[in-house]
């Protein structure tokens, strides 16, 4: 079947959601009658543990004579924690990062999250959503002010996917004047809508184009409707990860693994975002075994197969978690943990100066804990953020960070050291 221009958008790029089983013949007679190919560049994952995770358990600071005091049956014992440094490890259903951390590609960030002290699940999500703690006026995300912030900075075009997230709708994280997608499943090529069945792609490009009085915009709309049809054809259902790359069977893995195969299928993707919920642990929480350990597991092992599908293209791949507080250094009456404050964050890509603890550990003694409950953080979550977005989108100075996350007062000096 003939290629030509009418099959792409006025900027130049396919607008389709995308998938790596394109026969490679026709991936490169995409790009060749492409004006605009999308470039490969940075791109930045992030992933948000939705009902607060435990770090203590997460990320074990295993020396520490009161982490063993405060949680009597939920703790991991010493003999089971997979070491770092010596001083903190890992929770042993996160084996699938230990080698990771070895090899220098992945790295933790302790006793970091919002300055905000509230325990509520829902404000919490949206200040560090919005990257606006305790400001609930905020209508924009971090991450899509970011991206406002690039273009400023840069002119040059993007495709159709260049922010996407893996679900049924947009996350307040990319929320605002950068369009971004939601797709539920890249097999069907659904994308956008609200509710349990998301809209087909033609609607949510009928919306973006329809009510536009530009002849030459609605042109382009109607030629990717025509590229959609054409590359359904291809069967996307029948995408291969890696050899090597093993994904669990959970809807996260699926989202991982779909992620991939857009990043594969270079269509100007630039930064992704999923996210995964069971980490509101106040019962039955478990130790080495339990409701904690198999959430563990499903997001470690998911993770470090998407790494492993990425292949040599992980070199310019930033994968950043997050979770909207931690939770109570000492265990509850029902052998769980409440809502606390401080938590932990992975931070795993190519140029990550990774097989470190990052941060300023406050310390579990009681007189140590905030509030006398709480791990205290020491380091702002945002913080973390401007360094990853900074480095991945070029230098961003200080005017660009405060435009990304107002209020934070960042500057480039007091970075982590993180990449």
């Amino acid at each position: 079947m003939p290629i030509s221009r009418r099959f792409f958008l006025r900027s130049g790029a396919i607008a389709l959601a995308g998938t790596s089983a394109l026969p490679a013949f026709l991936t490169r007679a995409v790009l060749a009658a492409t004006p605009l190919a999308p470039v490969k560049g940075k791109r930045l994952v992030v992933i948000f543990q939705r009902g607060a995770v435990d770090g203590l358990n997460m990320v074990i600071p295993w020396r520490e004579p009161n982490y063993y005091a405060m949680r009597p049956t939920i703790a991991i014992p010493q003999q089971k924690v997979l070491d770092l440094d010596g001083f903190f490890g890992l929770h042993p259903a996160l084996a699938s990062f230990q080698p990771l951390y070895a090899q220098g590609h992945l790295a933790i960030v302790h006793a970091t999250g919002s300055p905000d002290g509230t325990r509520s699940h829902f404000d919490a999500q949206d200040y560090m959503e919005s990257g606006t703690p305790g400001l609930k006026s905020t209508r924009d995300g971090w991450l899509n002010r970011a991206l406002q912030a690039e273009d400023l900075r840069s002119a040059r075009p993007h495709t159709a996917f260049r922010a996407v997230a893996l679900g049924a709708d947009v996350p307040r994280t990319l929320a605002g004047s950068i369009p971004a997608l939601a797709i539920n499943n890249v097999q069907d090529f659904a994308i956008g809508g609200r509710g349990p069945q998301p809209a087909p792609v033609s609607t949510a490009f009928e919306s973006m184009y329809g009510k536009s009085s530009d002849v030459l915009l609605h042109a382009a709309g109607d030629s990717t409707f025509e590229a959609i049809r054409m590359l359904r054809g291809t069967d996307p259902g029948h995408y291969l990860p890696s050899p090597d790359a093993r994904y669990p069977d959970s809807v996260f893995a699926k989202n991982m693994k779909q992620i991939a195969q857009l990043l594969k299928a270079d269509l100007g993707l630039e930064v992704a975002f999923t996210d995964l919920t069971g980490w509101d642990t106040h019962q039955n929480q478990g130790n080495v075994e339990g409701q904690l350990a198999n959430r563990l597991r499903d997001f470690s092992d998911s993770i470090a197969a998407f790494w492993r599908d990425m292949g040599p293209d992980a070199e310019n791949i930033t994968v950043v978690s997050m979770s909207e507080f931690g939770r109570t250094a000492h265990q509850n009456g029902t052998g769980g943990t409440d809502h606390g404050h401080a938590n932990a964050m992975f931070v795993l890509g190519g140029q990550v100066k990774g097989g470190k603890v990052y941060g300023r550990w406050p310390g579990l003694a009681n007189e140590q804990l905030n509030e006398g409950r709480d791990l205290a953080v020491t380091t702002d979550y945002r913080l973390v953020l401007g360094e990853l977005v900074s480095k991945m989108m070029g230098t961003m100075g200080t005017t660009s960070l405060e435009a990304a996350f107002p209020g934070a007062r960042l500057n480039p000096k007091t970075f982590l050291g993180l990449a």
